[in-house]
């Protein structure tokens, strides 16, 4: 179910988890004005229907381009920035001792790289930012897109969630 803001976004209502997933977030550009604690809201939603359902603890950060370029450079060995990066580190499904909480990783999306690929994409930079904080949670959780066959099995997975927390008109 989603609520609607008064500003037409839509919030994803709360997923129940028997133990807290922390989302620590942080802005760290001033490009583009976001909605920090609505993407939050929907990467714990994304992260419950997967099947996390804690303790565990995920990093969302948005940054400039030039921090994006930086981090795409030394980790991608790629030139320029990009929209989004994700780095994994724990496996939610690994046996840990009690209390202990999974260190998912850590997503970084640069907004304004986003806003350019949504104009290119004939979508509202929200719509491009929600993409992108569901395709680096996927990424968390192990999805990938190298082959045509993970590609298309990532791709159902990101529509049915922007679809259920999003807009259930969302087209990937």
């Amino acid at each position: 179910m989603m609520r609607r803001r008064a500003v037409g976004a839509a919030v994803p209502e709360p997923v129940p988890t028997r133990v807290p997933v922390d989302i620590e977030v942080g802005d760290e550009q001033d490009d583009v004005a976001i909605d920090t604690a609505t993407l939050a809201a929907l990467a714990r939603a994304v992260l419950a229907a997967e099947g996390v359902d804690g303790p565990a603890e995920l990093t969302l950060t948005f940054v400039d381009e030039t921090e994006m370029a930086e981090l795409n450079g030394t980790h991608m060995g790629e030139s320029g920035p990009t929209d989004v990066l994700a780095f994994p580190l724990d496996d939610p499904d690994e046996v840990r001792p009690a209390g202990m909480s999974a260190l998912l990783g850590d997503v970084v999306i640069c907004p304004a790289v986003a806003s350019r690929y949504a104009a290119e994409h004939g979508r509202s930079a929200e719509h491009e930012l929600a993409l992108l904080v569901v395709h680096g949670v996927l990424h968390v959780l192990g999805h990938d897109h190298a082959e045509p066959d993970e590609s298309v099995r990532m791709r159902d997975h990101e529509r049915r969630h922007l679809r259920a927390f999003v807009d259930p008109a969302f087209d990937r």
